[in-house]
């Protein structure tokens, strides 16, 4: 009897290993997932990049259109002499 309560246990951790190595593999389903997520937060970061790139690019701009503008120098009056 007990070389066959051994067999059963062992056919029983057998199925068990089996079982719990199904659980631990990834699905084709949640790598898919993992796969998008990964994707979305590339995106993501990349056009929060090119918007700090972008508006750094604006401010640049305007302070360069912003210089202030020199006067001009006036003319010297011409006196009229008759």
């Amino acid at each position: 009897m007990d070389d066959f309560t051994h067999k059963v246990s062992s056919r029983m951790s057998d199925f068990r290993r089996r079982a719990e190595s199904m659980m631990e593999r990834p699905t084709p389903e949640s790598t898919l997932k993992q796969e998008q997520e990964r994707k979305r937060q590339a995106m993501a970061a990349k056009t929060e990049r090119l918007r700090e790139l972008r508006l750094a690019k604006e401010a640049a701009e305007r302070r360069a259109d912003t210089k202030p503008i020199r006067r001009q120098k006036r003319k010297p009056r011409r006196i009229k002499c008759y």
